[in-house]
């Protein structure tokens, strides 16, 4: 596939993320308070893909994302606690795609019982992309490159449904990057998105539905306030 239609294609399928997660109620339009305190005009909340079909189609943004992104894989990481769903049924589009491979994920607190330990799943080795929902501070995601790294395996992606590319710091002190950008850097390893805030504000811009339509200015005024 060519470099342009290879974009194309990328376009597509964020387009067509963010309008099966605006319909299916997981992205939502209104005043919100973010873990930073900020008043957000939309909300992405990946908790709320909760039944059979709509995890199931979440699945194949998470796989046809990683497939298309070119990077080298083994296995998948789910941290603790959303991302183990998140890992498992991406672990089972890809099989079903024709590329199964191992998971893993691991608990908040070590058992001392039965298997005990950390780790759940297939043991960590090779070349591991972390799957999990969003990055707010990149806690979870440091966490987790550091358990892949102390197992001897080496961590090559995160991927994310929807990256706000959103600044962090306080309003007077605002960060020059978004959390994803500081992850990037510390780690040297790219962070993939479904979609991001600017595929969000390209649905916005050219929907035919008044009322979503009339969101996209309370998110842009947002964007420049705190966007990157």
């Amino acid at each position: 596939m060519s470099s342009m239609n290879a974009n194309a294609a990328s376009d597509r399928l964020a387009a067509d993320f963010v309008a099966f997660s605006v319909q299916a109620g997981v992205l939502r339009f209104g005043e919100f308070k973010t873990k930073a305190g900020r008043l957000s005009p939309y909300f992405f909340n990946s908790g709320l893909f909760d039944d059979g079909a709509k995890l199931g189609r979440l699945a194949e943004f998470y796989a046809r994302r990683l497939l298309a992104s070119g990077i080298e894989f083994d296995m998948l990481f789910g941290p603790a606690y959303k991302g183990i769903t998140l890992a498992a049924a991406s672990a089972v589009e890809l099989a079903r795609l024709g590329r199964s491979v191992p998971f893993c994920h691991n608990r908040k607190e070590a058992k001392d019982h039965g298997e005990g330990g950390l780790m759940v799943g297939a043991p960590l080795k090779g070349r591991v992309v972390v799957i999990d929902d969003v990055i707010t501070d990149g806690a979870s995601k440091r966490e987790s490159v550091e358990l892949i790294r102390a197992a001897g395996a080496e961590p090559v992606a995160v991927l994310i449904a929807m990256d706000r590319m959103e600044r962090g710091g306080r309003d007077d002190n605002l960060s020059a990057r978004s959390a994803v950008e500081d992850f990037e850097r510390e780690f040297g390893m790219p962070v993939l998105s479904i979609a991001n805030l600017s595929d969000l504000m390209q649905y916005l811009r050219s929907n035919d539905d008044p009322d979503l339509a009339a969101h996209f200015a309370r998110v842009a005024a947002y964007r420049e306030r705190y966007g990157v």
